[in-house]
């Protein structure tokens, strides 16, 4: 992974880009890629590179041109199937000066033009500058997994790996919250592309290309989730369940391979415990050998850890295991810093955690990592998806009671779970369970618990979000096929499009390893493995209320019983306990001072004085409420979000010199 940013004139008009404005940019994505730094500028277009060497160490410096010198790349990512591309591309007469992936990517577009995108198996956000035809073309992989903002102000676009980069080129931007962001985070749990929480910021939308060419846009999709149609047996995938079992194996068993073989420097894994982790660092080790090292996330609060099985697996695969204890108080300091890598406000203390754990996989000398995310999405793991099979099903007779206490099969790991108290239970999972049809009905619980949140806005942010409505906007952009769709392919879909592109693979992933210029790599989200998953059918995937079924068969010669027959338990931290206690940081009482509430003018001083005096009276006996947990790490986040992009430029900008490793200089007469 890198980071990546630009300039380039819309207009006449606009004064061509600076070369300090680009060296800021790069600046501000140090952490993203230490190893080197680049540099190309013409008459319209300036492109900025910070590089992490992974593939061609010693040939791979961008930006980087095609043989003609007219066509320029920055790019952040990796293309696992770059091999088979580039030999196509021999066949069809190109030559290449190097053997990084991203020579290839700019051939291939060359050669196939926007078409080029839907052959790469990978994750990348790109931006290509035709220097002859002006035009710049943006383009982010299917999941989002990389992430890639942009900007149009006075006449130019800016874009950038990360919104700090393109605040950091022109202090003229503005800089202010965009209240359908902060209204979609605290729906959605996340923003969805292309909104942001930042006003004329806007993000790629996952799967997507735009180009910018002769004073017009357009916008498309290379690639959109294919699943099979509702009631009809005619799976894309044919065979049995054992078939299916062996299938995934060897396709899950190859996307693995490919994350380990396209790399040049050694890759570790994360091993969380459970069974997604578990299962792609044991058939890593298999491929990685005696040099493969494991990285785990222990907790000082029993209740989040899971030592046992993370040890277990780890002295299963022999891997080089390595471990790091995450207390309260480490929360708490290492905060303000998830915050100014998230660049969004966040619900869950949970990714300050991974952000000390990729401190550790740094300083163990690691750059790449692979982890088990996607896991859940494609293969059906999460209770949400129970959950929604369970509503369904009591919604077919909403008076049944037998049918209601399959609602106790749900959260299992939760100390404060919902279903404990049937009576609140039933009110709560029955709501509108009329509705069991309905577009979104299995995620309903959760946007109607963040929607909650909201009381917390000041009366001028209720003002502003009261136009929008974040649940009615994203169900309005669902696919035309989506109503053909079994029930558990729309809940995968919806998930996907909104917790794990949004959050997981950005708050939780991309952010969080990048903070210390770690790359992440996802098995699961390999372009066969989720081709594969997503044509199977449901009860594969969810045998009965077995979440994963197909993926724990494929496990079991492989893995300790323990792990795979234990509860599932979704990775968690501690959250509003974090800040609550005596010995808090200063800097939580200056977030959630009045004045520093006033200022932002996002939630209203006196709820949030009374939500922290209850979170402080209950700090001790942990009785504290999800409702009271996501309100003020949501709060929180927020007000440092403010303190650290709005109230003043972002800080930890790093200077880069004005002698890069590369610096391409294009004049116009040389354009002409």
């Amino acid at each position: 992974m890198c980071g990546i940013a630009g300039i380039v004139a819309l207009d006449a008009t606009a004064a061509r880009p600076s070369r300090e404005a680009l060296l800021r940019m790069a600046g501000s994505l140090v952490h993203r890629g230490p190893d080197e730094h680049g540099l190309y500028r013409d008459n319209r277009a300036g492109l900025a590179h910070a590089r992490l060497s992974i593939v061609d160490l010693s040939s791979g410096q961008q930006p980087l041109a095609d043989t003609d010198g007219k066509t320029w790349i920055v790019f952040n990512g990796e293309i696992f199937n770059y091999v088979q591309l580039r030999e196509k591309l021999v066949a069809l007469g190109h030559r290449f000066h190097t053997h990084s992936d991203t020579e290839v990517v700019v051939h291939a577009y060359r050669e196939w033009g926007s078409s080029a995108f839907e052959r790469m198996n990978g994750q990348w956000a790109i931006a290509i500058w035709d220097s002859l035809a002006g035009r710049l073309v943006l383009s982010r992989d299917r999941f989002g997994i990389c992430p890639l903002h942009f900007c149009e102000h006075a006449g130019r676009l800016y874009f950038s790996s990360e919104v700090k980069a393109i605040f950091a080129a022109d202090a003229a931007l503005p800089r202010a919250f965009d209240p359908a962001g902060i209204d979609q985070t605290f729906t959605l749990w996340t923003v969805v592309p292309p909104q942001s929480v930042f006003k004329g910021i806007q993000e790629l939308k996952p799967g997507h290309l735009r180009v910018y060419e002769s004073g017009t846009v357009r916008e498309q999709a290379f690639w959109k989730p294919s699943y099979p149609e509702a009631f009809d047996d005619r799976h894309e995938f044919g065979g049995s369940l054992d078939d299916a079992v062996d299938k995934v194996r060897e396709t899950l068993q190859a996307a693995t391979a490919l994350r380990i073989e396209q790399a040049d420097v050694p890759v570790g894994c994360y091993l969380s415990g459970g069974l997604d982790s578990s299962l792609v660092a044991m058939m890593a080790s298999r491929i990685a050998g005696n040099r493969f090292q494991t990285f785990s996330l222990r907790f000082a609060d029993a209740e989040y850890d899971e030592t046992r099985y993370q040890r277990l697996v780890a002295g299963t695969t022999g891997s080089e295991h390595h471990e790091v204890v995450v207390s309260r108080s480490d929360i708490a300091a290492v905060f303000p810093e998830v915050i100014h890598q998230t660049e969004r406000p966040i619900l869950r203390t949970a990714p300050a955690p991974l952000l000390l754990l990729s401190r550790l996989v740094r300083e163990h000398g690691i750059k790449v990592v692979l982890t088990g995310e996607g896991a859940d999405e494609m293969f059906a793991g999460y209770d949400l998806f129970r959950e929604g099979k369970v509503r369904r099903f009591w919604g077919h007779q909403p008076s049944s009671t037998r049918r209601a206490r399959l609602l106790e099969r749900l959260y299992p790991y939760l100390t404060r779970s919902p279903v404990h108290q049937q009576a609140m239970a039933r009110q709560f999972f029955g709501h509108d369970i009329q509705d069991h049809d309905a577009p979104g009905f299995a995620h309903d619980t959760r946007w109607r618990t963040t929607s909650a949140l909201k009381r917390l806005f000041s009366a001028d942010m209720k003002a502003r979000t009261e136009p929008h409505s974040a649940v009615a906007e994203f169900l309005a952009r669902l696919p035309a096929e989506f109503s053909g769709w079994g029930s558990l392919a729309q809940d995968q879909y919806i998930e996907i499009q909104t917790l794990m592109s949004g959050y997981l693979l950005s708050s939780q992933g991309d952010r969080m390893l990048m903070g210390n210029s770690v790359e992440g790599r996802f098995p699961f989200l390999d372009d066969d493995v989720v081709k594969l998953a997503n044509s199977l059918p449901a009860k594969y995937k969810l045998r009965v209320l077995d979440e994963k079924h197909v993926l724990k068969r494929v496990a079991e010669p492989m893995l300790p019983p323990e792990v795979i027959a234990r509860k599932k338990q979704p990775y968690r931290a501690p959250n509003a306990q974090c800040f609550v206690t005596d010995n808090a940081p200063a800097y939580v009482r200056e977030a959630l001072s009045q004045r520093a509430l006033r200022e932002a003018n996002v939630f209203d001083p006196e709820s949030v004085a009374r939500l922290l005096g209850k979170c402080q009276a209950r700090a001790t006996d942990q009785d504290l409420s999800n409702s009271d947990n996501m309100a003020l790490v949501g709060v929180l986040s927020t007000q440092l979000l403010h303190q650290q992009f709005i109230a003043s430029r972002p800080s930890g900008t790093r200077k880069i010199p004005l002698s890069v490793d590369v610096d391409y200089e294009v004049r116009e007469e040389v354009l002409a």
